[in-house]
């Protein structure tokens, strides 16, 4: 089974002459919150920064992007059709050696736009496409009570792509209602159902992975094991296989 190959040239940032492995990890913030106060962005950047790695961090914040249409124009050739700004992500994708992918939790599931995206790697299922298969990867998932339910279908789009994830970052951001400006007052909003009727809202009282050391300290080390797991004898065809196996585990026990 062929899968894609690794790249070598000099280390950046570094005097010595001998030649090393670079990998090129790419993050997405699925977010639409600015990035200066998104909990998705602010782990997905930790989690890259402590790889040890090359990496480019992609907010799809802005950006047009829809579903899969199922139109099956992709295949032929592993292109999908639709012209949006997930086109020129595609190169991207391709060209990364593993991904750092975040998204905020929506009515328990992930956003619809890193939804959409994702939904758009079906492009590279096609007659036995291998160019993701073998690849590694963190999730990122952050919610007003749990990120979690954002974490786990990241996690399964990456299983269908024969992409294995070491590791799941969650944390506890500030819900839409610590802004919306009737958070406080709301009977049926996030904050009188988690906190009670007698909650007030201050810079201190809302929610941010940043005040949140262990979450923090766990983007750390997710970035260490991806960059460690990267630049260690990273074989992809056994990854492949452990992960194909795990697929085919997880659908025999759902029959």
């Amino acid at each position: 089974m062929a899968v894609g190959g690794v790249r070598y040239c000099k280390q950046h940032n570094r005097p010595s002459e001998k030649e090393t492995l670079i990998m090129k990890i790419l993050g997405i913030s699925g977010s639409q919150r600015p990035d200066e106060t998104s909990g998705v962005h602010m782990l997905v950047r930790t989690v890259l920064e402590n790889t040890g790695c090359d990496y480019e961090l992609v907010s799809l914040r802005g950006k047009n992007i829809s579903g899969c249409s199922a139109c099956l124009g992709c295949v032929e050739d592993n292109v999908c059709k639709i012209r949006d700004d997930a086109e020129p992500l595609r190169a991207r994708i391709l060209a990364a050696d593993a991904y750092v992918i975040g998204a905020p939790n929506f009515f328990s599931t992930l956003n619809a736009t890193t939804h959409a995206f994702l939904e758009r790697w079906y492009q590279f299922r096609h007659q036995t496409a291998d160019a993701l298969w073998g690849k590694l990867a963190v999730v990122v998932g952050v919610g007003g009570d749990d990120g979690a339910p954002a974490a786990g279908p990241i996690e399964m789009f990456m299983l269908y792509s024969f992409i294995e994830t070491v590791a799941k970052v969650t944390g506890q951001g500030a819900a839409c209602c610590f802004t919306c400006g009737y958070g406080e007052t709301c009977d049926v909003g996030a904050i009188r159902m988690m906190h009670g009727p007698d909650f007030k809202i201050t810079p201190e009282t809302t929610p941010s992975v940043a005040k949140q050391p262990d979450v923090m300290q766990a983007a750390a080390d997710a970035g260490k094991l991806l960059g460690q797991r990267l630049t260690t004898g990273h074989d992809r065809a056994e990854v492949t296989k452990k992960v194909q196996k795990m697929m085919m585990d997880l659908f025999a026990s759902s029959t």
